[in-house]
């Protein structure tokens, strides 16, 4: 089947595995984007490093005449359609609305996307089976644990189109990442220079910081005046010397 979107290059998933949330949320403050991390969606796995291109899953308010467990057995059912196409590098991102009564998906259909070599799961909803979820060996995010199935809540209706997932916009292709801290959304049009820069910025922070803490004001260090700054242009060149 066509992909609706290509790879993430590998050299910037490779810087994107490196940098911090925090950091690429300077880099895009710095081009205008104040609103792309995700409220409430918090880590199973704080160890494991996300770094992925979105598939997405829409779910709306439940009907009870439309929800029912014999949706189950219907493989265009948009969950079970959505579990079935994401694949190797891929994020499935879930529209939940936020909606915290009901699970979004759980560890069996979780257990299906780390098979297909999925980069992560991402939900501003619950997750079911939460436990089960945690043991699985790739990064998954949610809004905490709920027993109910999500027919209790959620009637799922489209696959790969643009979701609000965490009070942030998500376009299927968009590059996620996500830590400790959480996940932040980079537009693909950007993705690449904002990685690029993010990963010069952590160099530079690194240096702040070792002067830090060696007993250094943050006047002029934090952020570097013209003295700092040659002083840091001296230690790159010395780093790169090692």
């Amino acid at each position: 089947m066509t992909r609706p979107t290509s790879p993430l290059d590998p050299e910037i998933r490779i810087l994107l595995e490196r940098v911090s949330t925090a950091t690429l949320a300077t880099q895009l403050f710095k081009r205008g984007f104040r609103t792309r991390f995700l409220t409430g969606v918090l880590p199973l796995r704080p160890d494991k490093k996300l770094v992925g291109v979105a598939r997405t899953l829409r779910y709306v308010p439940m009907r009870e005449d439309l929800d029912h467990m014999g949706v189950f057995v219907n493989p265009e059912m948009p969950q079970r359609k959505a579990v079935e196409l994401v694949g190797p590098g891929e994020v499935l991102v879930i529209d939940a609305r936020g909606d915290r009564t009901a699970g979004t998906i759980g560890n069996i259909l979780a257990t299906r996307i780390l098979q297909r070599g999925a980069a992560g799961i991402v939900s501003d909803g619950p997750f079911r089976d939460m436990e089960g979820i945690r043991q699985l060996d790739f990064p998954t995010y949610c809004a905490g644990p709920h027993a109910n199935t999500n027919l209790c809540a959620h009637h799922p209706v489209d696959v790969d189109v643009t979701v609000g997932c965490g009070g942030v916009l998500v376009e299927v292709g968009d590059v996620l990442v996500g830590d400790s801290d959480g996940v932040i959304v980079l537009p693909r049009a950007i993705a690449a220079e904002v990685a690029r820069d993010a990963a010069e910025q952590e160099v530079a922070e690194r240096f702040v910081l070792e002067k830090i803490q060696a007993g250094s004001s943050i006047v002029g260090v934090y952020p570097m005046n013209e003295a700092t700054a040659e002083e840091y242009r001296a230690w790159r060149i010395k780093q790169g010397a090692r």
